[in-house]
C-alpha cells in the first residue's frame, strides 16, 4: 500500500471515529444539583418531572413538578409532549430512576434533558421547599 493510501485510510478511520464520539457525546444526558434544578426550575421554566411511586409523592414531593412514575413514563410521554423543547428534569428520590427516566425522555426526542444528582435526598439536604 502506498503512503498516500495509508494516509488516506487513516483519515477515513479517523472521521468516523470522532464522528461516532460526537454523537456519542450528544446523547450524555447532563446531572445537575438540585440548586441548579431549582434555578432552571425558577427562570428557565424547566419541567421537574418526579418518577418515584404514588406513595413517595404523597409523602414529599417539589412543588409545581409532575408526577409519572418510571414505570409509567413510557406510555404516558404524550402528557409531556408540549415540553418537548423545553428543559426537562428528571428527579426521584437518590438519582438512580431519574438517570433512567432520562433515558427515556431522551430517547423520545425531548431536547434539553437534565438528571438531578441525588434526588429528592439532595434537595431536602440543599434546604429546598417541598410539599
Amino acid at each position: 500500500m502506498s503512503f498516500f493510501k495509508y494516509f488516506q485510510s487513516a483519515i477515513i478511520i479517523s472521521i468516523v471515529l470522532v464522528s461516532g464520539l460526537l454523537k456519542a457525546e450528544s446523547n450524555v444526558i447532563p446531572a445537575i444539583s438540585p440548586v441548579e434544578a431549582e434555578q432552571l426550575f425558577n427562570k428557565k421554566k424547566a419541567v421537574i418531572i418526579d418518577v418515584r411511586e404514588d406513595s413517595e409523592w404523597k409523602e414529599q414531593h417539589i412543588p409545581g413538578a409532575i408526577h409519572i412514575p418510571l414505570g409509567q413514563l413510557p406510555e404516558r410521554l404524550t402528557e409531556l409532549k408540549q415540553y418537548k423543547d423545553s428543559p426537562v428534569i428528571a428527579q426521584c428520590r437518590s438519582g438512580r430512576r431519574s438517570a433512567q427516566a432520562s433515558d427515556v425522555l431522551k430517547s423520545a426526542g425531548f431536547s434539553y434533558v437534565y438528571n438531578m444528582e441525588g434526588g429528592l435526598n439532595a434537595w431536602d439536604k440543599a434546604g429546598l421547599k417541598t410539599e
